[in-house]
């Protein structure tokens, strides 16, 4: 993945080493594994089959797998009737989703793994919230006065979103809590998670009660419209000056559609692997839509691919999910999946399909 510098994310060897008793010719990009620490001969040893090939040449393939989505340029290069398989977030790349169709390219998008009851399959949520709850807590121990202060008032950590980001997220600020002032510190308050869902998030005067003493606003919501903002830039103006915000969804900004894509709190930047603790002077807010507003602001975390920060770790997770998916596609026609399949991942492949995702979002 030609992404940040800091993108370290390969599938691992014992991926490759689970699928040899294919008969299939697994062409890996010249250094795939290198920042992780392997060698070709790491991948060459578990599985004869795999070979090395310069980055153009894998995109001419039959079937790419690459986990976080390929750039404009490098869909270009992908055959018609070829197949991709990737981390796709149809719901918020539209243009994409149009190129994709465009070019006659079938798509799996990881993320849209799902089982019968919509709980995602392929996913890392302890990995993106554990990591960005981390950087968050420790940036708010840089500036908050009195963190250490005993006769302080409980910190307290708001998480828009109940769902299952939201949900590791607070175990996570339980864990960190724990171990800073139960163990560290134990005569000073630990923090206070609260939960907000739509019925308060919907509320201009309960959210500014709320935000007046909240030290860390987190955003692990899932919109059913990104073109909806949740928290107006004009509220933020009463969180406390240390506050933290954390964006655990890094949802982007696209101008390129009506309405235009929002952050579910207005104004903030989304950040990287490489930057992801941004200032408020930062030049990065040069890429907030000038239609918005971004005058009110508080530090902010955020990464684009949370997981990333912990690289070995989220791919070993990663490889363990995805094979079951693979062994369907080389065992069967793409074609002639079926959502009334008995086998739960081939159902799984058809609705992250681009496809299903098209016919049943025009149904909506």
């Amino acid at each position: 993945m030609h992404k940040e510098e800091s993108e370290r994310r390969d599938f691992l060897p014992n991926l490759f080493a689970d699928l040899a008793e294919y008969n299939v010719e697994f062409i890996l990009e010249e250094d795939y594994g290198k920042k992780l620490g392997y060698t070709q001969q790491d991948y060459l040893s578990v599985n004869s089959k795999v070979s090395f090939a310069p980055h153009d040449d894998v995109y001419k393939c039959d079937m790419i797998i690459v986990l976080r989505a390929p750039d404009d340029d490098e869909l270009m290069l992908m055959k018609p009737n070829s197949i991709l398989i990737s981390m796709l977030h149809y719901e918020t790349r539209e243009t994409r989703n149009k190129l994709l169709r465009k070019r006659n390219i079938y798509c799996y998008s990881m993320d849209a793994f799902t089982d019968d009851d919509n709980n995602r399959i392929m996913v890392n949520y302890r990995g993106t919230s554990k990591t960005g709850s981390k950087v968050a807590f420790e940036e708010l121990k840089k500036r908050m006065p009195d963190f250490l202060d005993r006769n302080r008032k409980p910190i307290n950590v708001s998480i828009i979103g109940l769902g299952s980001v939201a949900s590791f997220c607070a175990k996570a600020f339980e864990d960190l809590s724990d171990a800073e002032f139960t163990n560290n510190h134990p005569e000073v308050p630990g923090l206070i998670v609260r939960m907000l869902p739509r019925t308060i998030t919907k509320s201009y005067d309960t959210m500014k009660d709320i935000l007046i003493d909240t030290d860390i606003l987190v955003d692990a919501s899932k919109r059913p419209d990104p073109s909806k903002i949740i928290v107006p830039n004009d509220l933020l103006k009463y969180l406390p000056q240390h506050a933290v915000i954390l964006d655990l969804t890094a949802d982007p900004y696209n101008t390129n559609i009506t309405p235009i894509q929002v952050k579910g709190i207005e104004g903030i930047p989304t950040g990287t692997l490489d930057k992801y603790v941004i200032n408020v002077d930062d030049p990065i807010y040069e890429s907030v839509p000038k239609s918005l507003n971004s005058s009110n602001r508080r530090l902010v975390v955020s990464c684009n691919a949370w997981p990333g920060v912990d690289a070995k770790d989220c791919m070993h997770i990663y490889g363990r999910q995805i094979l079951p998916l693979l062994q369907i596609l080389l065992e069967k026609d793409y074609k002639k999946l079926s959502i009334n399949s008995k086998n739960l991942y081939e159902r799984s492949l058809v609705r992250a399909s681009l496809e299903y995702y098209t016919i049943h979002k025009s149904k909506k």
